[in-house]
């Protein structure tokens, strides 16, 4: 009896002991399909090799890939030559005589980076491979911008062709297509609430946000605050700011104090009330398990953001200063140089308009800015 009980004993160890081999073994393979899936999927859809910059990663970061990118980048076409062919030895190393503007035309980082010299970018986010094209305005306004002008479907098919443009200008940073609309309009009426102001009606916004889903694109929602504050204006956007695919624009020109009116006084802002708005965007984006996103800031004149040193990308938001001042090419690019580069945050973007500047500058002429503009946005 003893002798059949120790046998049984040991028969039942030795079963667990296999079964315990078999499962790790099966787990081992499975494991290894999956990893060698996911590294061909990785290679089929691997983007352009970008050109070397100065970013820097901290360690253990994992890449926006891996958190899963929920916008689709434009490939560049398939003869699309790299960047810096496109320009002569001497543009390689200099400044656009433009930008310098009778002033120093060296370069102050190698043509084609974005990221400003001194700054680091301790993101998963999208601008360090990437570059967001956008189109600016109001369903409800042709005045306002490229996104009254027309229908959604017609509008989209526009920023794409727009988009793609840079992306075969520079195909180590392909154009993500990006879709800018006000949510808040500074206006003189006070309103109800005296904060000279008028929101986009909450249909648009989903309308926005679903044709910006559905086409693989970003959606910069653009706060223009009046009498308001950021970091007021970024919780009445918080909802569709917990969407992965969704940013936040500041246009820092439309904020106005007591006794002032937007589009009568030029408005003026405080960087450290900027920063809270970041900072509560950041946050969400770690609560909630998002992508790193993008904040742009736009600014066309000097004295608009005061205390601009206090406006700081963080581990979850890059920061793009966006020059969106309109005019002739010189004027336009020597106000980069002295808002972007001159005073430096993290990225710049550049604004163009379609009815404005004269002429228009191609991308070939914007990407040889110095820095490179991540962020190209169309009035």
């Amino acid at each position: 009896m003893k002798a059949i009980t120790l046998k049984s004993i040991i028969l039942v160890t030795l079963c667990l002991v296999l079964s315990a081999c078999s499962a790790k073994t099966s787990t081992e393979v499975h494991q290894g399909s999956e990893d060698e899936s996911s590294a061909k999927k990785v290679e089929n859809h691997k983007s352009p090799e970008p050109e070397k910059n100065n970013h820097t990663s901290p360690p253990n970061k994992t890449d926006s890939s891996k958190k899963g990118e929920p916008f689709k980048a434009l490939p560049p076409a398939k003869d699309a030559k790299a960047f810096k062919t496109h320009y002569t030895a001497e543009e390689i190393t200099k400044m656009p005589k433009l930008e310098a503007h009778g002033n120093g035309q060296e370069r102050s980082i190698p043509i084609g980076q974005t990221l400003l010299k001194g700054m680091a970018d301790q993101t998963a986010g999208p601008l360090h491979h990437y570059r967001m094209v956008s189109f600016y305005g109001n369903p409800h306004s042709k005045q306002m911008g490229v996104l009254g002008e027309y229908p959604p479907e017609t509008l989209m098919k526009k920023l794409i062709h727009q988009a793609a443009a840079y992306s075969n200008a520079d195909p180590s940073h392909p154009a993500i297509p990006t879709l800018e609309l006000i949510t808040t309009i500074a206006q003189r009426d006070p309103g109800s609430q005296g904060l000279y102001y008028h929101e986009t009606p909450e249909k648009d916004i989903q309308t926005f946000a679903k044709l910006a889903k559905e086409n693989g694109a970003i959606l910069l929602l653009d706060v223009q605050l009046g009498r308001d504050t950021p970091i007021h204006q970024v919780k009445l956007l918080k909802k569709y700011l917990k969407l992965p695919y969704v940013y936040l624009a500041i246009d820092t020109e439309f904020h106005v104090h007591k006794g002032q009116v937007p589009g009568v006084n030029l408005g003026h802002i405080n960087g450290a009330d900027i920063q809270k708005a970041v900072n509560y965007v950041s946050n969400l984006v770690e609560n909630n398990h998002l992508p790193d996103k993008v904040v742009v800031v736009h600014q066309f004149k000097g004295d608009i953001i005061q205390n601009k040193q206090a406006i700081k990308p963080t581990n979850h938001i890059e920061i793009a200063l966006n020059y969106d001042g309109f005019g002739i090419p010189g004027s336009k690019m020597a106000s980069y140089r002295g808002l972007v580069r001159n005073e430096p945050v993290q990225y710049g973007g550049f604004k163009l308009f379609y009815k404005n500047d004269q002429p228009l500058l191609q991308p070939k002429q914007v990407l040889q800015l110095d820095p490179a503009p991540a962020v190209i946005d169309y009035q």
